[in-house]
């Protein structure tokens, strides 16, 4: 069955030692609101346990939340596993505090969007739907 008739599936990871976790179970609740299967890793995942969960659960999207700063570290190595894996159409997104440089170069690597603190829960389900949809 093909994503235009089942659910998204939404893999919402929190890579490395971030232990805040609010803003990814919110966004992750509104997934799952909004009629999408939800996989929430839990904290301190590793790129390599993150990648794992997206292979084994065949997911559409992997949304990595960051506020501890290592997101030039983090979100390369989790794209460049799922590259190693097959998973190019899995669509990659982050939230999380990004400054617009950083933001920049992240959707150059292939995210598809960052979404800052304060985007409303209906704006990245709408994204996440539309640009999953359009695949």
């Amino acid at each position: 069955m093909d994503v235009l008739q089942r659910k998204i599936r939404v893999l919402v990871a929190k890579p490395g030692l971030d232990g805040h976790d609010r803003g990814a179970k919110v966004v992750a609740r509104a997934y799952r609101d909004a009629g999408m299967e939800v996989i929430y890793t839990g904290l301190h995942q590793t790129p390599e346990q993150i990648v794992e969960a997206a292979l084994q659960e065949d997911v559409d999207v992997v949304g990595l939340s960051i506020l501890s700063g290592a997101h030039n570290t983090l979100v390369p190595r989790v794209i460049d596993r799922l590259r190693q894996e097959g998973l190019n159409d899995v669509m990659v997104v982050v939230g999380g505090i990004i400054p617009e440089d950083d933001a920049a170069r992240l959707r150059e690597l292939g995210v598809k969007a960052v979404f800052g603190p304060g985007t409303p829960t209906q704006e990245i389900v709408d994204f996440t739907r539309d640009h999953v949809r359009s695949r």
